[in-house]
């Protein structure tokens, strides 16, 4: 074992298995379940983002409303309590993303992204929901050779539709945070910031209930139906096998996980992501790196890291696995996953070798929902009773406000102007049908980690991917 993977090792040694956000004496107590049966305006399924933007952005438009959340396990547990916790402003997973694939309407997205954030961040303010908001910036840095050019084309990409970015070399960008591995970097100001996602969803609960949601946790729906003018929700808690809601019009915000919606299941694959979070750091070793304006940090390759600070001086540190598993498999186990979080320490002493002897406290993993076009996608059923909103591809903590508007104006408002985008009436290209949508994804997995063993260079298959708009990378 090489002096690295030994470190990383022995850092690994005393982790937790658990979520960082979720292990918090503050995190609420556990609520009822569903139980009998229940009438509604509109049914939300999924406690996550999505859902509880729903939710609250209901009442807050028609207080008489009567809206009811479900979830099939704990408010926010899943994706949306064990991303990184970054609030971009992009609808799009990026600018970059979105001047290729919405050329014409591009501009007008970076407009809505940025009313978006500025809105979320109201209604914190409105609300007194304590997230832990940093409106931080980002730095994207270069890493390798290649990447220089690209970081500095990202940077004019950026200027060009007016936002705030400004390319560093190598001494700037490690003046700002300090590796020996950065050769040039992108400080991006505008549209950026932090929170502690967990801490978000749990004031986003306590919100919808003050303005009167129901939210009922560990109460999975099991069926959608038509019934007279509405649609029945059927449920199942430990202690009632089935249950019925009917409502008038149904919301789902489910993520990557199985839906009885079909045309869900053929446009989203759940990748899982890995992540480590480190004990706090000491004056002396926060001195040792710098990170004075707390920015949020990915990398420019195509298997990318990402990494940001607490309040409390962790580094949260994730990323470069995407891990789709064979025939899309879903299982608690694969939360945890060895060798991802060996691979991310041995990258993380790589980066910062002046934190040798820093010890990990927390190992996790998650779902993303994942689209053939790396951004959100939307869609009805049951004659329009039923919208949804998928595939944010990890980059949600905003645009899921945003994607809980869009469905509430497919349900509520068929007349919004929101639904003339691009980005909602195109749909998401669906993905191959098994046996050959496991063997496609891994097979483009070993060509992105091809590509970036070879100075970026894409091979004829990732090429023939972006001939055709489609794509996958961490």
């Amino acid at each position: 074992m090489d002096s690295t993977k030994a470190l990383a090792h022995n850092a690994l040694k005393q982790s937790h298995g658990s979520v960082l956000w979720l292990d918090n004496a503050d995190r609420p107590e556990l609520t009822e379940e569903f139980l009998g049966s229940d009438q509604a305006d509109l049914v939300v399924v999924g406690a996550g983002f999505t859902g509880l933007w729903a939710a609250l952005q209901a009442k807050e438009e028609n207080p008489s409303l009567e809206v009811v959340v479900i979830d099939s396990g704990r408010i926010g547990e899943q994706a949306s309590s064990r991303n990184g916790g970054f609030l971009s402003a992009t609808l799009t997973h990026g600018l970059a993303n979105g001047v290729v694939r919405f050329p014409e309407q591009i501009d007008q997205l970076v407009n809505l992204g940025q009313e978006n954030l500025d809105g979320l961040v109201t209604s914190l303010q409105t609300h007194q929901i304590d997230a832990r908001l940093e409106m931080t910036g980002n730095l994207i840095v270069a890493d390798a050779p290649w990447q220089v050019d690209a970081i500095s084309d990202f940077v004019d990409l950026l200027r060009a539709h007016g936002e705030q970015a400004e390319l560093l070399d190598r001494q700037q960008t490690r003046a700002e945070l300090n590796s020996p591995t950065y050769l040039a970097g992108a400080q991006v100001r505008s549209g950026e910031g932090l929170v502690d996602p967990a801490r978000l969803a749990w004031g986003l609960a306590v919100t919808c209930r003050k303005l009167g949601v129901r939210i009922y946790e560990n109460t999975k729906m099991l069926s959608l139906k038509r019934s007279g003018a509405g649609v029945s929700v059927m449920a199942q808690t430990a202690a009632a096998p089935s249950s019925e809601i009917r409502t008038n019009a149904v919301l789902l915000g489910t993520g990557a996980f199985a839906s009885p919606v079909k045309a869900i299941n053929r446009r989203v694959i759940p990748v899982y992501d890995y992540v480590l979070a480190t004990e706090p750091l000491s004056g002396e070793q926060m001195d040792s790196i710098g990170w004075r304006d707390r920015q949020g940090v990915a990398d420019s390759s195509n298997q990318f890291h990402y990494y940001r600070l607490t309040q409390d001086n962790r580094i949260v540190w994730g990323g470069y696995d995407a891990v789709f598993h064979n025939w899309g498999k879903l299982d608690p186990k694969l939360d945890q996953r060895p060798e991802s979080h060996q691979r991310l320490a041995e990258h993380f002493f790589r980066t910062f070798p002046q934190l040798e002897g820093v010890q990990f406290t927390h190992r996790w993993g998650g779902v993303i929902d994942t689209s053939t076009r790396f951004s959100v996608g939307f869609g009805t059923a049951l004659d329009g009773r039923v919208a949804y909103a998928v595939g944010y591809t990890g980059l949600g903590v905003g645009a899921t406000r945003f994607g809980a508007r869009v469905c509430l104006d497919l349900l509520f408002h068929p007349d919004s102007e929101l639904l003339k985008l691009d980005l909602v009436g195109k749909k998401l290209l669906p993905f191959p049908p098994e046996p050959i949508r496991t063997a496609g994804i891994q097979y483009t997995r070993r060509a992105i980690a091809k590509a970036d063993a070879r100075n970026g260079r894409r091979g004829v298959w990732l090429r023939t991917l972006d001939a055709l708009g489609l794509g996958f990378d961490s």
